[in-house]
């Protein structure tokens, strides 16, 4: 299990790493700042869909398998 948990946070750091690259529509509530060489961004809103569509989604393949 740690092993396993070990994995997931490497593929996770690997896929944040590499997300900036895809260029991501920004959503109406996402937060981002730019102020001279200075960025920041928050992706609120993106964080909120891709939540809500996992959970719907492993809900759906959990409760499936009963």
């Amino acid at each position: 299990m740690l092993i396993f948990f070990g994995v997931l946070l490497v593929v996770m750091g690997l896929a944040v790493t590499f997300a900036g690259r895809l260029h991501l529509p920004r959503l109406p509530g996402d937060i981002y700042i730019q102020r001279g060489n200075f960025v920041f961004y928050f992706p609120l809103a993106t964080g909120l869909l891709l939540s809500v569509l996992l959970t719907l989604l492993l809900n759906l393949f959990f409760f499936a398998r009963r």
